[in-house]
């Protein structure tokens, strides 16, 4: 298993990083376009859309060919997006671009969550919040990366362009590389092949998936506001404001390489509570400070809130035995990343109209939904472990 486990590494470092480089510089495709809140919202929903129309048609290709041939194309691809962001001459064909680099992001994100599932299943041991953990890696990376191309005086161009080769050559091999890995066939166990299911979740699925948005959203806003909200609100330097997002990653970097360790000792529901109790903390935080420094901090602490609630939701989609694999990812994907992709759009409508603290606010509104919604992970989890062959009315 070892290739395949270096393969689904590569695929979680390349798409945070991919992200975090393209988030820590969206005040220059601000400034450089002058886009005001609304324009630059509607810009982010083409990014958004992309994923969304990606996502159903990134399960169905899984649950018939495997995570695997889908993963490699996409590890190629989105590389390449990556600089047409900073080659769009307009705001009009940025919108395109957007939409392909989020259709690349959302169709990687269920290909590789498929992917570690399956190496994780066929380990017998828990990766998954390994694997988010070296995403947020990624991710972090590339928002500080971001932030040494703005002090360096590198056009977004250029980054996007160094970023983008720099990133194939060190990890596009280890996915080519990676062999196939044995199917996690859920019902098929007891001779049922799981059905493929609707485009949206129902049932338990679906209140997984809106924990999943509650922290999709928040970790949303981070991305694409923080440097923005630390660079107007606080009046950071473009060198600060872009490490907002950096101070968000490191923080979900440490909570998720100790997962494992935290959801067995506090359990499902405790651990995911916790979380969501620590976005609302975070995000008040944030709006009360008045300095860079505090602000970070805010950051820092929503990072820690946002950890482990989507690792804990995917491994619950994979496990689902009514659905196929793919099929029951891309369910939560849809709601999960739905608020993620959806979510900056709505922060900069709200901050259209009033400021950006008070669209922060909806976050810490969020944070406690999460908190409140904490034991609908404890059913499936439980009773996957204690009766594998348990399925859900």
């Amino acid at each position: 298993m070892r290739p395949a486990l270096h393969a689904v590494l590569a695929l979680f470092l390349l798409n945070g990083a991919l992200f975090g480089s393209w988030a820590a510089r969206i005040p220059a495709f601000k400034e450089r376009f002058a886009l005001s809140p609304d324009a630059l919202g509607v810009l982010l929903l083409c990014l958004a859309g992309g994923a969304i129309l990606a996502f159903p048609a990134a399960g169905r290709i899984i649950d018939r060919q495997g995570p695997e041939q889908l993963s490699k194309i996409l590890a190629v691809a989105y590389c390449l997006a990556l600089p047409a962001l900073a080659a769009a001459p307009d705001p009009i064909l940025l919108a395109v671009a957007l939409l392909v680099f989020g259709a690349c992001f959302g169709a990687m994100d269920v290909a590789m969550n498929a992917w570690g599932a399956e190496v994780e299943t066929a380990r017998g041991k828990p990766l998954l919040p390994q694997l988010h953990a070296v995403f947020s890696l990624g991710a972090g990376l590339g928002a500080a990366g971001g932030g040494l191309a703005v002090a360096a005086g590198l056009t977004p161009l250029a980054h996007f362009t160094l970023v983008a080769v720099a990133l194939g050559i060190l990890t596009v091999p280890f996915a080519l590389r990676g062999p196939a890995t044995p199917r996690a066939t859920g019902a098929t166990d007891q001779g049922t092949a799981p059905a493929r299911g609707p485009i949206l979740p129902t049932g338990a699925l679906l209140l997984v998936g809106l924990i999943a948005g509650g922290t999709g959203l928040s970790e949303a806003a981070v991305a694409d506001w923080s440097a923005v909200y630390l660079r107007i609100v606080n009046e950071a330097p473009p060198a600060i404001a872009a490490l907002g997002f950096a101070a968000f990653s490191t923080t979900m970097v440490i909570v998720r390489l100790s997962g494992g360790w935290i959801v067995a000792r506090l359990g499902a529901v405790l651990a995911t509570r916790l979380s969501g109790l620590c976005l609302a903390f975070g995000t008040a935080i944030v709006v009360a400070a008045t300095g860079s420094l505090p602000v970070l901090g805010g950051f820092a602490v929503m990072g820690c809130g946002a950890a482990l609630v989507m690792p804990l939701a995917f491994a619950r989609a994979a496990a689902d035995p009514r659905i196929a694999p793919g099929t029951a990812i891309a369910q939560v994907a849809l709601i999960g990343y739905g608020g993620l992709l959806l979510g900056p759009p709505l922060i900069g409508f709200i901050a259209a109209r009033s400021d950006y603290p008070t669209a922060f606010l909806l976050l810490l509104a969020l944070g406690l939904l999460v908190a409140l919604l904490a034991p609908a992970l404890r059913a499936p989890l439980e009773a996957r472990r204690e009766n594998p062959e348990v399925t859900e009315e």
